[in-house]
């Protein structure tokens, strides 16, 4: 991995945190239906503290990478592992937030925060505070009785948040949380997400689309080819911290970071696109 200009606290890229090796990933939904490749022969690594960011068109495997590192799927070939040890499924020491917050509508965002707790029967001493204090860190101080369908989209975000951070997983594996809210709560979201990793220097990985905010976001943005997916490239964000939205803007050097990026994945969406259209033609008639 190329981590030149890569501007991050002394000591943080000590660990492997997670790693994929050779790995590739093939469905096959019914018996007779052709098989689809996924992923071919991904080869990555996420130190510990990193904040890294998938980036890629869509159907490239990103979120497959996620499903990998979080354990719902395994891999065809190859090795996923987490601090030096296979990922076998699910655990607590993962975090996921997803595109929709996925709460429990019959219970109130206090009780969907610590579900998780409560399940693997840790004492009501350590979660509650914990669920407290989190709260208030997302701004849902007073909301805490609500029940989701109370609640705005942006504030059904934050409590997925807060309810994925705190289980203290070693890894938060986000798949384009915010892509379904409006741009001011989008970026009030993304500037909470920002200031709780500063806190805490958690590992995270995260899906998205958007390359600004891979760019406010990420020590290093990952650049997915079309299907089957592979790493294109693997840059470095050479931006200092702390990082503001305007101060992104305003800068020229994100500016040339942001066209680059652009670049490498209008490349790979237009072979995308190409491909469909081939096998519309090839498709038998």
């Amino acid at each position: 991995m190329d981590r030149e200009g890569l501007i991050l606290e002394k000591g943080r890229l000590d660990t492997e945190k997670i790693e994929l090796r050779g790995v590739s990933k093939a469905f096959k939904p019914r018996k007779a239906a052709p098989e689809t490749v996924a992923l071919q022969n991904v080869s990555l690594s996420v130190y510990d503290g990193e904040f890294v960011c998938l980036l890629g068109p869509s159907g490239c495997g990103k979120s497959t990478v996620l499903n990998l590192i979080a354990g719902f799927e395994r891999p065809t070939k190859g090795d996923v592992m987490l601090e030096g040890h296979p990922i076998n499924g699910p655990g607590p020491d993962r975090g996921v937030v997803f595109q929709e917050p996925m709460l429990f509508p019959w219970l109130t965002v206090f009780d969907n925060i610590t579900f998780g707790p409560r399940m693997h029967g840790r004492p009501v001493t350590e979660y509650v505070p914990a669920a407290e204090q989190l709260i208030h860190r997302v701004g849902l101080t007073g909301f805490d009785q609500h029940r989701p369908y109370e609640l705005s989209g942006g504030m059904k975000q934050r409590a997925a948040l807060a309810r994925a951070w705190i289980g203290s997983p070693h890894v938060l594996l986000m798949d384009e949380p915010f892509a379904a809210l409006d741009a001011q709560t989008r970026l009030m979201m993304q500037e909470q997400l920002v200031h709780l990793w500063e806190q805490t220097k958690i590992t995270v990985v995260f899906v998205t689309h958007d390359l600004e905010e891979a760019i406010l976001l990420a020590d290093r943005v990952v650049v997915m080819t079309s299907r089957p997916g592979q790493i294109k490239a693997d840059i470095a964000v050479p931006l200092k911290r702390p990082r503001s939205y305007e101060g992104l803007i305003s800068s020229a050097q994100t500016a040339e970071l942001k066209a680059h990026i652009f670049h490498l994945v209008r490349e790979e969406t237009m072979k995308a696109m190409e491909a469909a259209v081939q096998r519309g033609i090839d498709a038998p008639t």
